[in-house]
């Protein structure tokens, strides 16, 4: 009983599946009987009926037990005992009738011993076979008794040896069995609850998981990797490539996968891309969040990791995903937040102070004309104008000033502005490259993206390398239609670590600076409806793999023009 209660659940229903199995196989060995009594009926002539009554008794009585066992699945022991009590009874009763060992039934006993030596302990097995042994030896000496002399008394012996033997066997090979499935057990309970846990740790951790192929192909993908890509839910298959707005992963995930050098050094390695899931339907895949947004994206940082397969066929890799717009925002929403209880009293308490200074410095430079007095008072006067430019943009911050709503002409604006821009810097006219400048108007005022661009090109003539083409300006268009304005450089680029800060005010990494610059220009951009951002984007190299480069895109609000003008149009109608 402590053996049965030992069991596990799955290992129970095993054993009562095997006593169904033993129920059906005494339905055989009934039927049998019966086909073997009408073949040979001469030989059992004196104990034809009691031997046909027994048979179906055994038979009726073998579909009742089968029945018990499918409808009543309690005391598996005691029924286990009762069957096989039943099973030597029966058996017994047909070996008296054929003729004792002459019958050839002995064996039949084989049966319900093997089945208590696995269903049953052993004391209970090994207490049948006695049984049996004892039942095959008083048979045979009783008919030794009886006179006759041809009883095969060695032989009665040596069949309960055999049957002995037969339980022992059998018990020990069932034990070990019982064993391994009792292990398999637990082991598939562990599984059962460290999957458990892993799908509760998918769906509750913050950053996104992804599981995909060699090619792309997502196989499992968790709930917060689908809201980082906008996509609807994982249930079906797909690849990175196959999706348009999700390019970047697949081209930073390709670039991973050609990465040669360190393993740790690949491990480490991490990726940043710009998603902007943008559908208008919202039938290929995204989520009905993303679906007709033109002005959402998302910052993604990608760890990428190998999963070690014995098959390589099936190898598994691992795209971690962090969405780092919100850290970012955060971070610039606090610096706001103190900035503007500065804001005030930077016009009132620094404003006057610093037209002093500069006007005192103006003087001193009218009377001191040494040249140590001269550069002293330069480096007052550079930092005097800086200040007042600080103060300047700190209180534009403020400022917001509702855009000229026109559409405009990019290609004309974009070739003015650059004419401009090399006479006032004195730039040969090869170092700015401008490309495909577009053929729809945008909704943009031509002052705000003056001013947006002049602070993007100055950037960028500070960290390029001067030769021809070093930055290039030009116009593509979006996965939503959108057209996007690129403005690039063959600088060294900007770093993942100052791209979280980049648009944040009063940040910057040059002492020439007053960090204001970038946080104005998107600013402006917000205004007109437009987004400015700084993204990874992967250009595809001579030799066919996708080499990571940083630019400056200005993404415009281009659709609406067309309903705007469109608008415009049927009210002048």
């Amino acid at each position: 009983m402590s053996r049965w209660n030992a069991l596990s659940r799955e290992s129970r229903q095993t054993f009562w599946r095997s006593l169904q199995a033993m129920n059906g196989t005494r339905v055989v060995i009934a039927l049998v009987l019966l086909v073997y009594l009408i073949f040979d009926r001469k030989d059992y002539d004196s104990g034809y009926l009691l031997y046909a009554e027994t048979c179906i008794a055994y038979l009726m009585l073998a579909i009742g037990f089968g029945m018990l066992t499918h409808y009543l699945r309690r005391r598996f022991l005691l029924q286990v005992a009762l069957q096989v009590a039943l099973d030597i009874a029966v058996i017994s009763t047909l070996y008296l009738t054929a003729g004792g060992a002459r019958s050839g039934l002995v064996i039949l006993y084989l049966f319900p011993l093997a089945g208590a030596a696995v269903l049953a302990p052993l004391t209970v097995a090994l207490f049948s076979a006695s049984v049996v042994a004892l039942f095959l030896l008083a048979e045979t000496v009783y008919q030794v008794l009886l006179g006759d002399r041809s009883a095969p008394l060695t032989q009665a012996g040596l069949y309960g040896v055999v049957f002995f033997a037969i339980v022992v066997v059998v018990s020990r090979l069932a034990s070990k069995l019982i064993g391994q499935e009792e292990l398999a057990a637990r082991r598939g309970i562990d599984l059962k609850i460290q999957q458990a846990i892993n799908q509760m740790v998918m769906a509750d951790v913050e950053d996104g998981i992804l599981v995909v192929g060699r090619d792309g192909s997502v196989f499992a993908a968790n709930p917060a990797a689908l809201a980082m890509l906008g996509l609807i839910s994982e249930e079906r298959l797909f690849r990175l490539a196959d999706m348009e707005a999700l390019e970047p992963v697949a081209q930073a995930f390709t670039a991973w996968l050609l990465t040669r050098g360190d393993a740790l050094a690949v491990a480490q390695r991490a990726a940043f891309v710009t998603v902007k899931p943008y559908h208008e339907d919202g039938n290929d895949g995204l989520g009905s969040a993303w679906s007709g947004r033109r002005d959402v994206s998302a910052h993604l940082k990608l760890r990428f990791a190998r999963v070690d397969t014995p098959d390589e066929s099936a190898e598994r890799c691992v795209i971690f995903l962090q969405d780092v717009t919100a850290i970012e925002n955060q971070a610039q929403q606090l610096k706001l937040a103190s900035m503007g209880r500065l804001t005030a009293s930077i016009a009132h308490e620094v404003r006057n102070p610093l037209s002093a200074i500069g006007h005192a410095t103006a003087l001193l430079a009218e009377d001191l004309g040494s040249p140590t007095h001269t550069r002293l008072l330069k480096i007052v006067a550079d930092n005097v104008t800086r200040v007042n430019r600080m103060v300047e943009d700190i209180l534009q911050l403020s400022r917001k000033v509702q855009p000229n709503a026109d559409p405009l002409e990019l290609g004309e604006f974009l070739r003015d502005l650059k004419g401009e821009f090399d006479e006032t810097h004195g730039l040969s006219t090869e170092l700015i490259w401008l490309g495909n400048t577009g053929a729809s108007p945008v909704r943009f005022d031509g002052l705000h993206l003056r001013e947006v661009l002049v602070n993007l090109l100055t950037n960028a003539i500070r960290y390029a390398s001067g030769g021809v083409a070093c930055i290039r300006l030009y116009v593509l268009t979006d996965v939503g239609g959108r057209m996007e304005l690129h403005v690039q450089d063959d600088g060294p680029g900007i770093t993942p670590e100052v791209r979280s800060h980049l648009f944040e005010p009063f940040y910057t990494t040059s002492n020439k600076g007053t960090g204001l610059g970038l946080y104005l220009a998107r600013e402006l951009c917000l205004n007109n409806a437009a987004t400015l951002d700084y993204e990874y984007r992967f250009d595809a190299s001579v030799a066919g793999a996708y080499k990571a480069s940083g630019r400056f895109v200005i993404t415009f609000a281009q659709p609406m023009v067309v309903e705007f003008t469109q608008l415009e149009q049927k009210g002048a109608q």
